[in-house]
Order: structure tokens, then sequence, then C-alpha cells
């Protein structure tokens, strides 16, 4: 087997658009990970909340193989046996009534922009094409879905952005009644802002936002890309607050690491995208059909939206007595629900430094809103594995030093 050296030496062939330590990873089981080298991590990066069984879960795998020896592709042009029944699991778990398979959470959420447009298009409101999205927000990073974003870092030497869109603080109820007119098409949020540094909504506020778009008829849209699928220790992250927008995205988790997504929605929406007005060549495609299966029959047979709430709940607690402990300065707010969890790192220390010194304990994690370091561990974690990467944090606060 060739070494991390070895196969970095092939890294040239890439854009280099991503950040990456020089490491590459070739193996994983359930939370762990091994690199060429044959280093161990316990993996709480989880591949950016996607990871939602585990890295090669067997049932998982078997799905994928068994079907891929059976029907991969077919094309929209004919329905397919694992579409369908990938579409009614989800109308029963979700309450929505309606599916649209894409490959990911950018494609979902451009599909959103569409479908709220069209849907008062069809309805004989064909002004209202305006969008009103928030501060700090992660939707993608196609054209639209990243003009959605409310991420000027993003936005750099990609304009001009789609116009139309207007970014207002999250939380601010005010802003939100102002921002919603007689123009606007859909408003969309995140119940929680993953990207923007685990900022989670209060119920209020998410309710005040269903309001303000019942009484202004504009269409209320949640991303539950990262929060959805179990993330938050609830199928959907809208559960908490018991508000049921129009129509949500969902990715990520739903294929458990193979490339899958979906928007539902209301019925009330089944009439926003009429024939041809929207598609995708592999979005239901029969292979990533099959892997949706497979999670939600693991989720049922192994209660991991249960684990996400019962492991999620002990692994809060412990960031939470991270953030309260004098010896520890540089952590200063734990943040999240579920197994979607943030710790804030002072001003006076730089996230970075930290998730690097982290890495180096045999620990993998993210950032998130540039201060804030992302903990999104597969579902089925288990609480000896967040003790044992709580206390390599504990470790990496203690040890990385303050900017110079």
């Amino acid at each position: 087997m060739s070494s991390n050296a070895q196969l970095l030496a092939l890294a040239q062939a890439l854009l280099p658009n991503y950040r990456q330590p020089p490491t590459v990873m070739v193996r994983g089981e359930g939370c762990r990970i091994w690199d060429a080298d044959g280093r161990e991590f316990l993996d709480f990066s989880g591949g950016i909340a996607v990871l939602s069984v585990g890295h090669s879960h067997p049932k998982l795998a078997r799905a994928i193989a068994e079907q891929a020896a059976t029907l991969m592709h077919t094309s929209n042009l004919f329905f397919t046996e694992k579409e369908l029944r990938l579409a009614a699991a989800l109308v029963e778990r979700t309450g929505f009534s309606r599916v649209y398979f894409a490959n990911s959470g950018t494609e979902a959420n451009e599909a959103l922009i569409k479908l709220g447009r069209r849907w008062h298009h069809e309805h004989g409101d064909g002004a209202r094409t305006e969008l009103v999205s928030t501060l700090h927000s992660f939707h993608g990073r196609t054209m639209g879905a990243v003009t959605l974003t409310g991420q000027p870092k993003y936005h750099v030497g990609m304009g001009p952005m789609l116009p139309g869109v207007q970014h207002i603080a999250y939380g601010d109820l005010e802003a939100m009644e102002r921002a919603v007119t007689e123009r606007t098409a859909a408003v969309f949020l995140e119940p929680i802002q993953a990207e923007g540094g685990i900022i989670v909504a209060t119920d209020a506020y998410l309710r005040g936002v269903r309001d303000i778009c019942d009484r202004k008829g504009a269409l209320l849209f949640f991303d539950e890309v990262q929060t959805g699928y179990g993330r938050t220790g609830k199928f959907l992250a809208r559960e908490w607050s018991g508000v049921m927008p129009d129509a949500c995205s969902l990715a990520k988790g739903i294929g458990g690491g193979f490339p899958l997504a979906a928007v539902v929605c209301t019925e009330k929406l089944a009439d926003g995208l009429p024939v041809g007005s929207h598609g995708s060549t592999f979005g239901g495609n029969s292979l990533a059909c099959a892997a949706g299966l497979a999670i939600l029959s693991i989720f049922d047979e192994e209660k991991l939206v249960e684990n996400a709430h019962v492991v999620g709940g002990h692994l809060g607690g412990q960031l939470e007595a991270m953030a309260a402990d004098a010896e520890l300065p540089a952590a200063v707010e734990a943040r999240g629900r579920g197994l979607l969890r943030g710790l804030k790192v002072a001003p006076s220390h730089d996230a970075a430094a930290v998730l690097a010194r982290l890495r180096d304990l045999g620990v993998l994690a993210s950032t998130a809103g540039g201060d804030v370091i992302r903990l999104a561990p597969p579902l089925n974690v288990t609480a000896a594995d967040c003790d044992r990467a709580v206390a390599a944090l504990r470790e990496a606060f203690r040890t990385t030093p303050p900017k110079a």
C-alpha cells in the first residue's frame, strides 16, 4: 500500500480549492478512519454531518453492492422501485406530501429556489420573485445557493449574484417583518445555522417567521441539509419547534456517504414544478435510493435518532463543562443540539490551530463560523467515543498557544 507521502505526490493534479492537511484517508469503520500510513483517527467530523451510520456500515455497503449488480440508472423517463419506495418512506416519516430527488444539498436548494418562484407563477402572482435569507447562513455553492448564502467570503470574485435576494439578521423577527413584502416568493432558514457557527434558532423565532410568511403570502423553506436525518435527536430539526415549513431540503445524512438529496414539500406545493420545469439526470437513481432505504432501515434497527438525542446530550453536557472551566479560557461557549455540536474559541486563540492540535491527538473535527470547533460524529457514536474525543479536545484547548 502506498504511504501518505507517495500519494500526496499526486495531489498536484487537483485544483487547490480545498484546504487539506497532508494526510490521505484510505479506510474507515464505524466512527474510526485510517490514513495511508496506518494511523487511526476518531472521526468527529463525520464527513461534515454526512456519515449518519458511520464508515463502511455493512448493511449500507451490501445494499449498494446488490443494487449496483441489479440496476443503477434508467433516467427519470421511467419510475424505479427504489425511488418510489424511498419517496413513500420520506412522506411517512416527515409529514410532508411530495418528494423531489437530487444529488446534493446545493441542488436541493436550487430546486427550492425554482419551486418557490414557479409556484407563485402557477398561481397567478408572477411578481413574487424575491427571496429572503439570513446573515451567516450557508445554502451551497452553485450560483443560486451561494447567493442565498449570507457569507460574503463565498461571493468574492463570483459576482454578480442572483438578483432579488436580501440577507437579514438571524433571529430578528422585526427585520423579517420588514423584509417580507408582496414581492417575496420565499424565506430560507436553517433551524440551526451550522456553517455559520452552530447557532440554534429559538422556537419563538421559527414560529414568528411562520406567522409572518402566512400573513404576507410568502413561502417558508427550511434548509435541513445538516440538521435533518436524526442529527439533532429528532428526524427533522423542525420537530423541536413544531413549525411546519412549506418545504425543506435534505441531504448529507440521507445517503450515509452516497450522493443523495431530496426536497420534501406539503401538498400545497404539489403543482409548483409542472412537467418539464425542472429535473436531474441522476436524481433519484436506483443506486442512491437503495442507499437511502438502507439508511432508514439502519436507523430503525439501531435506534440511531434516539441515540443522537441521548449521546448528543452527553456530549453537549461535556462541552458545557469545558466552556465553564476556568482552566480552559480558550473555550468560551458550547452550542448545538443532539450530535451537531460546537465549542466557540476565544478571540485570543486560533480555531484552526486548535483543530490541527486536535488532529495531532487523533481526533478529526471541523470548524464553523471561523471560530467554532464543530463536532458532528456518526449517529451510532458511543458515549465512550465522546469521552475520548472530549479528553483530546480538552488537551487541544489546553496546549494550543494563543495567537502571536
